[in-house]
């Protein structure tokens, strides 16, 4: 996939290494000339950098956001993040940006309009893959000062994906607690014998940064075991 990062310090300098790694294309945007000139040599060639504001449209569109499958925004600022991110969305038609933010107060503000505001590096990356692979997390609210989040999430579909288990089978810890599942149009209260169907739109409670845990979770280990009892049986 194609990330586009606003912002080329140590945050945005640690995603990109981690993303190009894994084989994604990456481009990163800063307007510190120095910023620009020290991660020319650090990162791989193949990461095209771009010096200029990434509150600018013009930077923004020479870094190719609107090719982009996700827009990362991770300057110290929370205001240059808003502001980056609401351009790469409505300017740009990106569907899914993702900010850095300093200051849990002003979480609310990110999640009102629509942007993933996220504070550890490491989950913003994680996030970023973990989501367009089995489809989009979407924090509801935010609780208890940005501690505890409740986030929807979509069972994907695949031989691996939890289509077809049981939430019991799911294996969740502790600290993941689903509280309401939508199928199609009717709303269901999810027990552990209830089975997961490719689309549903589960609502969980969970601590900030624990969304990848679900979402791996979701996308499932392989075949349900109920299943592989039946096919044993068969064989």
């Amino acid at each position: 996939m194609f990330v586009a990062i606003n912002g080329g310090g140590e945050v945005g300098s640690f995603l990109a290494r981690t993303l190009h790694g894994k084989g994604h294309t990456v481009t990163v945007i800063d307007q510190r000339s120095e910023i620009v000139r020290k991660l020319a040599e650090e990162v791989s060639s193949d990461i095209l950098l771009i010096e200029g504001d990434g509150c600018d449209v013009g930077a923004l569109e020479d870094a190719g956001v609107d090719r982009a499958d996700v827009f990362a925004s991770v300057t110290p600022h929370d205001e240059d993040n808003l502001v980056s991110c609401q351009l790469a969305r409505l300017s740009f038609g990106v569907k899914r940006v993702v900010a850095r933010v300093s200051s849990p107060r002003n979480e609310g503000a990110f999640h009102a309009l629509g942007i993933e505001a996220i504070s550890s590096t490491t989950v913003i990356g994680q996030l970023i893959e973990e989501q367009l692979t089995v489809g989009d997390v979407i924090r509801r609210y935010t609780l208890q000062k940005g501690q505890l989040g409740i986030v929807e999430v979509e069972v994907p579909a695949g031989a691996d994906a939890a289509d077809g288990r049981t939430i019991a089978e799911l294996g969740l810890p502790d600290d993941i607690v689903l509280v309401s599942l939508t199928r199609v149009d009717r709303l269901l209260i999810p027990r552990g014998r209830t089975v997961l169907e490719a689309g549903d739109r589960v609502m969980a409670v969970t601590f900030a940064g624990r969304e990848a845990v679900l979402a791996r979770l979701l996308r499932g280990n392989g075949t349900p075991a109920s299943r592989r009892l039946r096919d044993k049986v068969a064989s």
